[in-house]
């Protein structure tokens, strides 16, 4: 393509990109407008929003989250946001985004707890797991943090902000309270996983994770770990192989078939893929699955 036409290609983009921008000072209609990273941090950023927010999600459902890449409208979005939470490298090019256009309207969610190192022996390089939002407790904490925050960028509401938090914040002490009390009698805490994403659920109640992948969910296992996975299966007695809704379940049921178990779904709530579910619905999916499959009894 000649260097010419390229260029007016990209203008058209970047100018069909700034189409229905919001206001220069991150309201629009009269409302705070809000970008979020992918579905749990879109998922908070409403409930504690309520009607004072409009809300876009720059991971489109169904879509896995790790890997996004942004359109020009979705890095305008992001710039023109009067605020923009995100989990500060999970997504490169949200990070990108955010670092070149946000200009310090931005809520970092990792600055409001502290993230865990990833347990596996293929992520010995210091990086950091994102999935934070699986523990209720630290989900708490943010909500908390994103109330203040959302009171700090729209002063006029900040009261109904931080009651929406304080409401939320309650309703995830629920469910943590919920999940402790049925995985304390269980007849096996090893829970096998295509990926490991289960780190902060899985140290908060006293489970062993052992992710057939480790980072990447998409990342081919060697022939050397499915038999390390699976030796470890057999020697712990494990009934259920858990893979996830957006990506592959075919290792899964390799190893399901080496031990002979069963494979379930242990969602990492990365996006939803049903229309009609949400945070709670997912974590009490999630916890009947692990319940059934640890043998835990009431």
């Amino acid at each position: 393509m000649p260097r010419a036409l390229l260029a007016v290609l990209l203008t058209l983009a970047v100018a069909a990109g700034c189409a229905g921008r919001a206001s220069a000072n991150g309201f629009s209609a009269g409302k705070l407008t809000v970008v979020t990273a992918f579905y749990p941090l879109q998922f908070l950023s409403e409930r504690i929003g309520g009607d004072a927010v409009t809300v876009t999600n720059l991971t489109k459902p169904g879509a896995e989250p790790h890997d996004v890449e942004l359109n020009p409208r979705q890095v305008a979005q992001v710039a023109d946001a009067g605020l923009a939470v995100y989990l500060k490298g999970f997504q490169p090019a949200v990070d990108s985004a955010v670092a070149q256009e946000a200009k310090g309207r931005s809520f970092d969610v990792s600055s409001a707890v502290e993230l865990l190192p990833y347990t596996g022996g293929e992520s010995e390089d210091g990086s950091k797991d994102p999935h934070v939002w699986l523990d209720p407790v630290r989900f708490a904490t943010i909500a908390g943090a994103l109330g203040e925050r959302l009171a700090q960028a729209d002063p006029a509401h900040a009261a109904d902000y931080r009651s929406r938090a304080r409401d939320l914040q309650n309703q995830l002490q629920d469910l943590q309270r919920t999940y402790a009390g049925s995985l304390t009698t269980c007849q096996r805490h090893e829970i096998v996983t295509s990926h490991e994403a289960f780190n902060y659920l899985a140290g908060r109640y006293g489970l062993t994770q052992v992710g057939i992948t480790g980072v990447s969910p998409e990342a081919e296992p060697s022939p050397r770990k499915l038999a390390k996975v699976a030796a470890q299966a057999r020697s712990t007695g494990t009934t259920t192989i858990f893979f996830e809704t957006l990506v592959s379940p075919k290792v899964a049921e390799t190893i399901a078939r080496e031990v002979g178990a069963r494979t379930a779904v242990l969602d990492p709530l990365e996006g939803l893929t049903d229309k009609n579910a949400d945070y709670f619905s997912v974590m009490r999916a999630n916890l009947a699955a692990l319940t059934t499959a640890l043998g835990c009894t009431t």
